[in-house]
């Protein structure tokens, strides 16, 4: 069963398109596990664009790196499934 702990964070851009269509693709994904799903703006805070830049977006579950540019939702799946 999924925990209320599981939080992923989505690092994007407002203009970003690719970034708003993986946060779309993703909510079926992370309602399936229960896990909640942080969007973070890599544009306002100096740290995170300088470690991800152009990369985004850039799923995450605390410091391990899902996917980036597109939803690898097979992938995130398996991974998501030990914390079942």
């Amino acid at each position: 069963m999924a925990t209320n702990s599981l939080r992923l964070t989505l690092l994007s851009r407002t203009y970003c398109h690719l970034c708003h269509d993986m946060e779309v693709a993703l909510a079926p994904l992370a309602a399936d596990f229960g896990a909640e799903v942080v969007v973070l703006d890599v544009d306002a805070d100096d740290a995170l664009e300088a470690r991800w830049g152009e990369l985004v977006p850039v799923l995450l579950h605390e410091d391990h790196e899902l996917c980036h540019y597109f939803l690898e939702a097979a992938k995130v799946r398996d991974y998501l499934s030990q914390f079942r």
